[in-house]
């Protein structure tokens, strides 16, 4: 049964970084790629950032394109999300979820979602 952990989130004011990190466990990383995705008070669920199976491909919202970086770690069954330079806009529940291979823009296109963890941007 694959499993997901998110966590690093927390508060953190405007300018800020944080690094969330999204732990596997139930299954082989190595032949997925692995979205992040947040959501928002009222808001839909959003497509933030996704790293190919292989770790050669990304693909970056543009809200935060300059600012977040995604990366894997398959050893060590992880994938992290580096967040600098955060915004108010920013908050939401972050969570990670898996898909065969290659990235896609779309959520439903990804399956097994971890529980999330909260970011807050604020003063």
């Amino acid at each position: 049964q694959p499993q997901f952990v998110e966590s690093g989130g927390g508060l953190v004011q405007p300018g800020g970084s944080l690094r969330l990190s999204c732990a596997f466990s139930g299954f082989s990383l190595v032949d997925y790629a692995i979205g992040w995705f947040r959501q928002a008070p009222g808001k839909e669920r959003e497509g933030v950032s996704c790293i190919s199976f292989s770790g050669g491909s990304t693909n970056y919202a543009d809200s935060v394109k300059g600012r977040f970086t995604i990366s894997r770690d398959n050893a060590k069954k992880t994938v992290y999300l580096q967040m600098n330079s955060l915004k108010p806009e920013d908050t939401g529940v972050y969570f990670c979820a898996r898909r065969d291979y290659f990235c896609s823009t779309q959520d439903k296109d990804f399956s097994s979602w971890g529980q999330g963890t909260q970011v807050t941007v604020s003063v």
